[in-house]
């Protein structure tokens, strides 16, 4: 977690036309949504963050109430900020409560049918397990092709009779349907989902660097001038700190956001181009002796196993106890 933090602090770039405080919000977020800084790490104060990046604890103070109101992190008075529990560990809390309630009902039964404990565990063991209930999960995204790639990496953990569709939030924005169980959302995107869905669980969807981007970072030359251009200002922090995890061994990044003043010189200038999902058409721009790939996301294999399937079978069996009722 030092290292991670480390990392924000040395990502901040005060020559950029983005904010500071835009940089270090998306820093942070970078370091929870990858989970370099996980559920319930305690973050600096609001004075030793300033002083770790340079900045006034103004500033960071503003980050800090930024971050909390979209539900990153939580102030605990008197024991200070922390990266707010995973909504995976508060579903997983509910799913054991209901199990424990089944079990005794499950054991009263028995009792009442004049079966004893060792025949209601040989009848467990040998009746096969009730199909789960199908669930409709939609996965939202800034980019259509990029979201939907991140369906197509969950769609194979799903249990049969889950559908996942993958829309983008532009695509929703006026008109978001209804027939949803679940919505899975990118951390950044958690508030603007969640808004969207007010009645609905909204569970996070961890995201790193995929495979392809993380080898084209680890074999870029380190003598290499590169640049990241990304689409969105808060963006750019996020990358930045990604850039910098996968290619610690590159000396001379510059970031540069789009329709920023100087953007088209310093492409020009680099050796290799990383840019954001969604500006495929800087490729027409460069020259034959240019290296440009994407910096594209997937979820996370062990937080699918770890985080996300808890979440969606634990918001399942509250559904199903809904409609029991």
């Amino acid at each position: 977690m030092e290292q991670a933090l480390d990392r924000i602090a040395r990502a901040i770039d005060r020559s950029s036309s983005v904010s500071v405080s835009t940089q270090l919000r998306g820093g942070i977020e970078f370091g929870i949504a990858s989970g370099e800084l996980p559920a319930n790490a305690r973050l600096p104060s609001v004075r030793a963050m300033a002083s770790r990046c340079g900045l006034s604890p103004v500033t960071v103070s503003g980050v800090y109430a930024a971050l909390q109101e979209a539900g990153h992190i939580e102030a605990h008075v008197g024991s200070g900020t922390f990266v707010r529990s995973s909504d995976p560990a508060k579903f997983g809390a509910a799913q054991q409560r209901l199990l424990d309630r089944r079990i005794a009902d499950l054991i009263r039964l028995a009792r009442e049918c004049g079966i004893g404990l060792s025949e209601l565990a040989m009848r467990i063991t040998m009746t096969r397990s009730e199909a789960p209930t199908p669930m409709r999960l939609l996965l939202v995204g800034n980019f259509h092709d990029a979201t939907e790639a991140y369906a197509e990496a969950v769609r194979p953990s799903l249990p049969e009779g889950d559908t996942l569709r993958a829309v983008t939030l532009s695509e929703i924005s006026d008109s978001p349907p209804e027939d949803v169980d679940v919505v899975l959302a990118p951390r950044t995107l958690r508030s603007r989902a969640q808004a969207l869905f007010p009645g609905v669980s909204v569970v996070d969807l961890t995201l790193i660097p995929n495979e392809a981007t993380r080898v084209a970072m680890a074999s870029i030359p380190t003598e290499a001038r590169v640049v990241g251009y990304t689409y969105f200002p808060e963006f750019l922090a996020i990358m930045k700190a990604g850039i910098m995890r996968f290619a610690p061994h590159v000396s001379d990044l510059s970031m540069v956001v789009r329709g920023e003043e100087g953007v088209e010189a310093a492409i020009a200038e680099a050796d290799v181009l990383i840019y954001a999902t969604g500006a495929e058409y800087l490729l027409a721009g460069l020259s034959d002796d240019q290296v440009a790939f994407e910096y594209r996301h997937t979820p996370g294999k062990q937080s699918i196993r770890r985080d996300l399937l808890p979440a969606i079978e634990a918001i399942r069996a509250e559904l199903k106890e809904k409609d029991s009722a």
